[in-house]
């Protein structure tokens, strides 16, 4: 058996595993306060930094800046207006620009003001005799002039001391002028540079006589800076073209020798860019917007067209918001002596974006205009038509498949006028053209009997030619009227004029809305001598309004906004001056409101001594044919038979299509009347035919009494 030990005293040590140990750990010493400096260091960097301390502070400057802005530009017109730093100035900027022609002509500006200008201080030399002379005349005259005026006020109240009355009268007014400006002199002295101030701070506010980062957020925008070389080259460098880019990079000059020199140009500058090897022209042309925004303009104030010269663009960049102020009025309605000439005249159409005018030769040149609706395409063809109307010579027929007057001024101008947009009105407008290449045809004949005949010019005129190609109408032989095919009676007679109208001087003028290949066919519009189009809805229509030729050659009438460039045109034509190397050119025309142009057409109509406008005819109604006669001669005294059977035809074809000499003349012999004869040719009178109604009409009041 084990032993077993028996503890006979209580341990009192606790067990090891349940011991707590207590540490004390002893306080910090208390940080060291922050000195008075570093405290009041941050709180003025915190005031100095903050937003509305450096807004204030921007507009201390600003506004301090304006004065001293405005003390500069005073001064410097103060300078140009007395010396010849001016003309000097736009010298130098001429022959940097290589325009000498304008260098030289400011230099002869320039000796001309101070020819001017020594003439004047030659003139300061006998000035104060001259002064003194005078004012010793003007104060003898005066006194003189009150001692009499005194003397009539004595003889009339006989008081005797009324002689000096009216003298005491003028010395006390200048006793009082004296005493005001006394009492005002103090005060203006004091306040008088307060006001010089206040003007000089005007003037440097309006011209924004202050730094970029002067100015407030809103016009820190760089939008309008002026074009510098560095500009274009950082602008094309940003332009996303990778090969461009890399170009810019390793040239020696960072991309200066890409650029010709930057050209005044209107309304704008311009500039020849040359790019390097393995960019293309067109790569630059579609990035039009991001290059304006990288020149800080709008996406319409930079064109991009492709000059003569390999690998070369030219960018033409508007100065900011010059676009969109108007041109002004057109030299049709200011000038009221202007004429025109068919043969060797141009038509003052409007101004190019240079701000030079821009004319358009309509001689043997068949046109098209196309583009939205509600453009201006009414007005600028309208506009081209009433200058040609100022040449007595001009005969016009003219539908207007729109119907709402636009054209009613042409009422004793044109021969033929219709007006309306329903089906009939379009048969009419087809008819028309029927008989122009009837008209061209004798006219051919003509010319092969004797080849040194002249012809009137003939225009025919088709507004919203459009519903005349989609008219779903069919003759009486099955052929319809609209369409693009060789049945198409309207197609086929434009197309005619177009072959073969030009060497008589029968022309065709169109006017379409939203060219399509079924409103607009391939054929016709590429008959046009003179296309232009207004703003449209893609690249596909600018090539089928102005031909795939001009559009890739900068043309771009769907980058054009719509709404906004109302009445600006991209012109290609032969008729037009456009720059070298360029394939088009851009119109904004004059706008002529229909009251204005009222005005013109009655200029034109007092030329042209009364034309009888033949307008559109009911068809149901039976023909009055002495009465037709009578119409198509109007005011004209007499007329060759053959121009009135034209005339007739015209006015209703189905009628009096089979009308020869020998119909006309039985219907006036039925009447008691007959042709006659007027430097060997066959002519029939106003007289006559008033007398053959008159003969007519005294039978039927017979015939009724009876």
């Amino acid at each position: 058996m084990g032993d077993t030990v028996v503890h006979l005293h209580k341990n009192t040590d606790p067990p090891t595993d349940t011991v707590t140990t207590l540490t004390v750990v002893p306080e910090p010493p208390a940080a060291p306060p922050v000195p008075l400096w570093v405290r009041s260091g941050r709180a003025i960097k915190t005031a100095v930094t903050h937003d509305n301390t450096r807004t204030a502070a921007r507009a201390v400057a600003r506004h301090s800046l304006y004065v001293a802005g405005g003390a500069r530009i005073v001064g410097r017109r103060a300078w140009d207006g007395r010396t010849a730093a001016r003309y000097e100035r736009y010298m130098r900027t001429a022959e940097a620009a290589g325009n000498f022609e304008a260098a030289a002509e400011w230099e002869e500006r320039g000796q001309r003001f101070r020819e001017a200008r020594h003439r004047r201080r030659m003139d300061l030399l006998h000035s104060p005799l001259d002064v003194a002379k005078g004012a010793g005349i003007s104060v003898g005259m005066g006194i003189g002039g009150l001692v009499l005026l005194g003397i009539a006020m004595a003889v009339a109240t006989k008081d005797v001391t009324d002689v000096v009355t009216p003298l005491m009268a003028v010395v006390e007014f200048i006793n009082l002028m004296i005493t005001i400006v006394k009492v005002v002199w103090g005060p203006a002295l004091t306040i008088g540079p307060f006001l010089a101030l206040l003007a000089l701070w005007s003037v440097g506010a309006h011209q924004k006589a202050a730094p970029q980062w002067a100015l407030p957020p809103n016009t820190r925008t760089g939008e309008g800076e002026p074009i510098t070389p560095s500009i274009v080259v950082k602008a094309l460098r940003d332009l996303g073209v990778p090969a461009l880019r890399k170009a810019i990079a390793e040239m020696g000059d960072v991309g200066a020798s890409m650029l010709g020199p930057i050209r005044i140009a209107g309304c704008g500058v311009e500039v020849d860019v040359t790019l390097p090897s393995g960019v293309a022209t067109n790569e630059v042309q579609a990035k039009r917007r991001k290059l304006a925004e990288n020149l800080t303009r709008h996406e319409h104030e930079v064109f991009i067209t492709i000059p003569e010269a390999a690998r070369t663009v030219r960018l033409w960049i508007a100065d900011s918001g010059a676009l969109d102020e108007p041109i002004g009025p057109s030299p049709l309605v200011t000038d009221e002596t202007m004429t025109a000439n068919y043969k060797t005249g141009k038509a003052p159409w409007g101004q190019d974006l240079r701000g030079d005018a821009a004319a358009l030769s309509l001689y043997q040149r068949h046109l098209l205009v196309t583009g939205l609706s509600n453009q201006g395409k009414t007005a600028s063809l309208r506009a081209l038509a009433l200058w040609l109307a100022l040449d007595r010579s001009v005969q016009f027929w003219i539908a207007d498949l729109k119907g709402i007057g636009d054209w009613a001024m042409f009422d004793g101008i044109a021969q033929v006028l219709i007006e309306g947009p329903s089906d009939d009105h379009v048969v009419q407008a087809t008819e028309m053209v029927e008989d122009a290449v009837e008209e061209m045809n004798r006219r051919i004949e003509e010319r092969r009997r004797d080849p040194g005949i002249v012809f009137e010019p003939l225009i025919v005129l088709v507004d919203e030619a459009q519903l005349a190609f989609m008219c779903p109408v069919k003759g009486e032989d099955g052929r319809p009227y609209g369409g693009s095919k060789a049945t198409s009676r309207y197609f086929m007679a434009v197309r005619k004029i177009h072959n073969q109208g030009r060497a008589v001087d029968v022309l065709m003028w169109q006017g379409t809305q939203d060219p399509t290949d079924q409103n607009l066919p391939k054929l016709v519009r590429e008959g046009a001598h003179t296309r232009a189009s207004l703003v449209v809805g893609t690249e596909s229509q600018a090539e089928m309004a102005l031909g795939a030729k001009a559009v890739r050659g900068g043309a771009a009438p769907h980058l054009l906004r719509q709404g906004l460039d109302k009445g600006t045109l991209v012109v290609a034509s032969d008729g037009i001056t456009i720059p070298a190397g360029q394939a088009s050119i851009t119109v904004r025309t004059h706008f002529i409101d229909d009251e204005p142009a009222a005005e013109v057409a009655d200029r034109a109509k007092a030329l042209r001594h009364g034309v009888a406008t033949l307008r559109v005819i009911d068809r149901d109604a039976e023909r009055d044919a002495l009465a037709d006669i009578a119409a198509v001669i109007g005011e004209t005294p007499r007329l060759r038979t053959d121009e009135v059977l034209k005339r007739l035809h015209a006015l209703d074809t189905a009628v009096y299509r089979e009308w020869n000499n020998g119909r006309l003349k039985r219907l006036l012999e039925e009447h008691g009347e007959e042709p006659k004869k007027s430097h060997g040719l066959m002519v029939v009178r106003r007289e006559d035919v008033a007398r053959a109604l008159a003969n007519r009409d005294a039978d039927g009041s017979a015939s009724a009494a009876e």
